[in-house]
């Protein structure tokens, strides 16, 4: 699959093609919508492994723009929405809602590039006004599938629970084994009654800084070849 990217700004990383694997085990169908889509790396990955109706939404022109070139590019379609999300006005309810949201807190250093700030710092994307209209566009049983700052689940937990929306498997993403997880996975529910179930955890290198092979299964599974310019 080729993409087209930006030559500077916000480029897709590895926990876009890993949170595209987690959501992958899940087996979509139905509805999905793909929340700060960027390119569209996630949600056309799926669009073109599984049978889904896909529609996406980016805050960014310039992103969304590229986004839609790269499902016309790839055969593929999508419905989308340029604007925030929490201001998003549809009638449309889905059965899976994506995202690998902008997560960095504020009080860090920031880019002062507009475009990677925008995709990056959560206050673009508060937590509690994100998951509260995710909820309004759940189906009953739908599912809200993201990845998130490890450091922060228990803000991400909180919210989840106190709309209803049941966190139901989580999986932490390490560098390395012995290194802290600075990555979390969840895919949670809406209603659901479940208990949760924490996965084992996702090591990205073995010993020797090499990709595990699980790893390089999901890279190849992807088949990604990005360009870097306009179109």
């Amino acid at each position: 699959m080729f993409l087209y990217q930006p030559t500077s700004g916000y480029c897709y990383n590895s926990d876009s093609i890993f949170l595209y694997d987690f959501i992958s085990r899940f087996n979509p169908k139905g509805k999905l919508l793909d929340v700060g889509c960027g390119v569209g790396i996630i949600s056309l990955l799926l669009s073109r492994d599984f049978n889904i109706e896909t529609s996406i939404i980016d805050k960014q022109e310039k992103m969304l723009n590229y986004a839609v070139h790269n499902y016309t590019l790839n055969g593929l379609t999508a419905q989308s929405h340029l604007g925030d999300f929490t201001e998003l006005k549809t009638d449309e309810r889905y059965d899976y809602i994506i995202s690998n949201p902008p997560f960095y807190d504020e009080n860090v250093q920031q880019s002062k590039d507009t475009h990677l700030n925008i995709a990056r710092y959560a206050h673009h994307l508060p937590i509690e006004g994100f998951i509260r209209r995710v909820k309004t566009f759940l189906k009953p049983k739908g599912w809200f599938i993201l990845c998130y700052d490890a450091k922060q689940i228990d803000v991400l937990l909180y919210h989840l629970k106190l709309n209803g929306i049941n966190p139901e498997k989580v999986q932490f993403v390490h560098s390395k084994i012995e290194k802290e997880s600075k990555l979390v996975m969840i895919a949670a529910r809406n209603n659901s009654k479940s208990m949760t179930t924490i996965l084992p955890p996702f090591v990205v290198f073995d010993d020797k800084n090499v990709y595990n092979l699980h790893t390089e299964a999901i890279f190849d599974r992807a088949m990604t070849y990005s360009i870097k310019g306009n179109f």
